[in-house]
Parts: structure tokens; C-alpha cells; sequence
């Protein structure tokens, strides 16, 4: 049983040593320059094209002016527990006039 332990302990440096030299080899071999030019040129083609399509895709689909829903005073919806340290106390500090509402009702519509 020992003489089985030791014959694996071996076949297993061996493998390691061998992956170790494959390695060391792939990376001698410009292996990572292929890799990051591989990466650079997806980066160019794909990744950054996506990103002027969903750009574009938001500023031809939300850029529209478009009404507000009618305003219904749900007790549950917009608490003020104490009034914030900014502005009127009243307002989020990324407040939006034209979409968000207050507790009374949406700005500039009586």
C-alpha cells in the first residue's frame, strides 16, 4: 500500500512539473499578447457599439415629452416623517419636477 502512495505522489509531481512547463511555455510564446489583443478587438466591436446602440435606444424612446398618470393621494406613497435637511424640506434630493410627485400632487398642476 505504501509502494502505491509513492508511485502516485510521483505521477503527480510529474503532472505538475509538465502543466508547470506547458505554462511557462504558453507565456514565452506570446500567449497573452494573442489574448489581449483578442480582448481589445472585442472590446472595439462588440463592447463598445453596445453601448451607442442602448444609448441611442434611450434618447429615441424617453426623450419624448409625455403626460403624467393622474395623481392618486395613497396614504402609503410619499411619507415625510421629518422634512429633508435640503431645499424646502419637501423635495428628494433627486427630485424631478416633470416626473416625480409630491405628497400633494405633481408641481406646477393644480
Amino acid at each position: 500500500m505504501a509502494a502505491l502512495g509513492r508511485f502516485s505522489q510521483v505521477l503527480l509531481r510529474s503532472s505538475l512539473a509538465q502543466t508547470r512547463r506547458q505554462l511557462s511555455a504558453d507565456a514565452a510564446a506570446g500567449h497573452g499578447e494573442q489574448s489581449a489583443r483578442t480582448w481589445k478587438i472585442l472590446t472595439f466591436v462588440v463592447a463598445l457599439p453596445g453601448v451607442a446602440v442602448c444609448m441611442l435606444n434611450t434618447f429615441l424612446k424617453h426623450h419624448d415629452e409625455h403626460e403624467n398618470p393622474e395623481f392618486v393621494p395613497y396614504s402609503h406613497l410619499r411619507l415625510r416623517s421629518k422634512r429633508f435637511p435640503w431645499g424646502d424640506g419637501n423635495k428628494t434630493l433627486f427630485h424631478n419636477s416633470h416626473v416625480n410627485a409630491l405628497p400633494d400632487g405633481y408641481e406646477g398642476h393644480d
